[in-house]
């Protein structure tokens, strides 16, 4: 629609002509977006993973990212969309926001992202008589996961720690919800669920989901997709 894409790959072969690094910042993540637009970004996302230094998006009110891998094996990481949450309240969350680390304007920067720490607004808190709004850290990436750096690879390997680590994933699920998580727990199913939601950056795609081993059908994973209402 409206030569969107086109745009996009003639921004970025100039781009990788003259050497430049590029951020791309949008609204809704990619594998959340129509399936052709969807594979199509995709495609454009691993031919340029050399000029693509980061990808930012929001939408979904919540804390989570989606990952890109190589098109002829999806197996390498290429590039990671990082999914900010929103400082609305929208589907009953704290308020919050992301502040991320960039690696610097130096000769040769990657422009890549270091790390990100996200902060939050307790609304019971900011309500009580006399009180002033305080906003405070939640996390920061590297220090709450472990994380050597903040590289695509880096972010592969803690889905698959997520995998076997249970308490580092309820972790994430109390990350993932700004620090409110709903009172029904994130168990199997919704933990099948929203691993292979975090592994593709394009719209449904049970290859990208079969890594992970997940012990239900992928219709069954994506009729637990239909039930968040994260938008």
């Amino acid at each position: 629609p409206a030569g969107q894409l086109q745009w996009l790959v003639e921004v970025l072969a100039a781009a990788e002509q003259t050497g430049e690094k590029v951020h791309v910042i949008g609204h809704i993540p990619p594998a959340h977006c129509l399936r052709s637009w969807s594979w199509n970004y995709y495609r454009i996302v691993s031919r340029f993973e050399g000029t693509i230094a980061a990808q930012f998006f929001g939408h979904t009110h919540v804390d989570e990212f989606e990952m890109f891998y190589d098109e002829e094996t999806l197996t390498r990481p290429v590039s990671i969309a990082f999914v900010a949450p929103s400082v609305t309240t929208y589907i009953k969350l704290t308020p919050g926001y992301r502040v991320y680390e960039v690696d610097g304007a130096y000769p040769s920067s990657s422009h890549a992202v270091l790390d990100h720490e996200t902060f939050i607004l307790n609304l019971t808190e900011a309500n009580m008589p006399g009180a002033e709004p305080r906003w405070q850290r939640l996390y920061r990436a590297r220090d709450a996961y472990g994380l050597p750096s903040a590289f695509p690879a880096d972010w592969d390997r803690l889905i698959r720690r997520f995998q076997d680590d249970e308490r580092l994933f309820q972790h994430f699920w109390f990350h993932f919800h700004k620090g409110h998580p709903p009172r029904q727990p994130c168990l199997a199913a919704c933990k099948a669920a929203l691993l292979c939601a975090l592994r593709p950056g394009r719209s449904p795609d049970p290859s990208l989901c079969q890594p992970l081993r997940p012990a239900l059908p992928f219709p069954h994973i994506q009729a637990i997709w239909r039930q968040w209402r994260l938008c």
